[in-house]
């Protein structure tokens, strides 16, 4: 992939890069690091050998990090925060490699060179992880480090056709007026971040910052804009049958009503465990508003994401491949995919939507970057 110049950046928990491919011009990257081989795999296959560095975040030494970024990105894991995880939050072995992080920046504060900037990345259930105990202990570690610090609940389906929210905490040493807001607004101010900054502790609570981001133009493609049906290989019809069996009382209807309609539709399926009458049901569940179900990373057949094309009377069902769940990613077609489908779409599906960062960066990231060097440069 192409390399532009721009403000230095650390990578963490880099996964196969996404985020650097939204980050770039605005920022370069100087330094990567992943502890999955076969991620650290991709992002070289992508980048190239030389910002890479594989292996456990708690391993590593500020004499690792070149120079001074500008930024520091990470996309913490999420497994211990999800609500498809066991939600045991920051103090579990994965989601706890966040303090692995803060460490190396408490460390680089010493020598005076810590990132002006720093990013952090995760699912929105941090936001509820404890009670929102997880999220004041982060930001109060942040804060503690002297970052102001804010958030933004952001859904990928602002830009593509993939329902998709994440949050971003964005901690800047310099905060220009012109950036911060005076209260929460939507879009990406919810409900369930006001809630939780509202039971911040006091003291934190007066230092947390309102960041202010544009909101991006109407998004103008739906999911069938992204689809590649040639070489496809599609379900039996008995296959298929069998999905549609499994379609609640009331998801039958609407697929009926649709077929009746002659309308030409596609839906994003996942097939999902429900309880009914005390028992255990699998279910396949659909959705035909031009949206896919947020990517996951593939642990089994049932977290596959199916897609169901429908053209009057006649119902077809596939998988859908690791480039269109590239493309849902804002991912480039010229970005060089594992070779494996396991291996394409847990990479994919464990990343952060590429249009999201690039918004954040031209709007947020990088003022706030530039506001850091003029007040050094003043």
């Amino acid at each position: 992939m192409q390399r532009d110049s721009g403000a230095p950046l650390y990578e963490f928990f880099a996964g196969g890069g996404l985020a650097r491919l939204g980050l770039e011009p605005d920022f370069t990257c100087v330094f990567a690091n992943d502890i999955e081989p076969a991620k650290a795999q991709a992002y070289r296959a992508a980048f190239g050998d030389g910002d890479m560095r594989q292996g456990d975040i708690w391993k590593l030494n500020v004499s690792d990090l070149p120079g001074h970024a500008a930024l520091a990105w990470a996309s913490f894991p999420c497994q211990d925060l999800s609500l498809a995880g066991a939600r045991r939050g920051l103090a579990a072995p994965r989601s706890g490699a966040f303090w692995g992080f803060h460490r190396l920046i408490e460390k680089l504060a010493h020598e005076k060179r810590a990132p002006d900037v720093l990013a952090l990345e995760n699912v929105s259930g941090l936001l509820s992880s404890h009670g929102g105990a997880d999220f004041a202990a982060l930001v109060g570690a942040l804060d503690g480090l002297g970052y102001r610090v804010g958030a933004l609940e952001i859904d990928a389906a602002l830009f593509t056709p993939q329902s998709r929210p994440r949050l971003f905490i964005i901690a800047a040493r310099s905060t220009p007026a012109h950036l911060i807001a005076s209260g929460p607004s939507e879009p990406f101010h919810s409900m369930a971040l006001r809630n939780v900054v509202a039971r911040l502790p006091d003291g934190l609570r007066k230092r947390y910052v309102w960041w202010r981001l544009d909101t991006p133009p109407k998004r103008n493609t739906a999911l069938a804009d992204l689809l590649d049906d040639e070489g496809a290989a599609w379900n039996s019809d008995e296959q298929t049958e069998k999905l549609l069996s499994q379609m609640s009382t009331l998801q039958r209807a609407r697929l009926d009503a649709l077929r009746e309609s002659g309308k030409r539709e596609v839906g994003a399926v996942f097939r999902r465990i429900r309880v009914e009458h005390g028992e255990r049901v699998q279910r396949a569940e659909a959705r035909f508003d031009g949206l896919a179900g947020c990517l996951r990373t593939p642990a089994g057949g049932s977290s596959r994401q199916i897609l169901l094309f429908v053209g009057g009377q006649t119902t077809r069902s596939r998988l859908l491949s690791p480039r269109e769940a590239a493309r849902l990613m804002g991912v480039p077609d010229q970005y060089p995919l594992p070779a494996s489908q396991t291996a394409a779409l847990h990479l994919v599906g464990d990343a952060v939507c590429v249009p999201v960062v690039r918004w954040l960066s031209q709007h947020l990231l990088r003022p706030l970057a530039g506001a850091a060097t003029a007040r050094k440069i003043a």
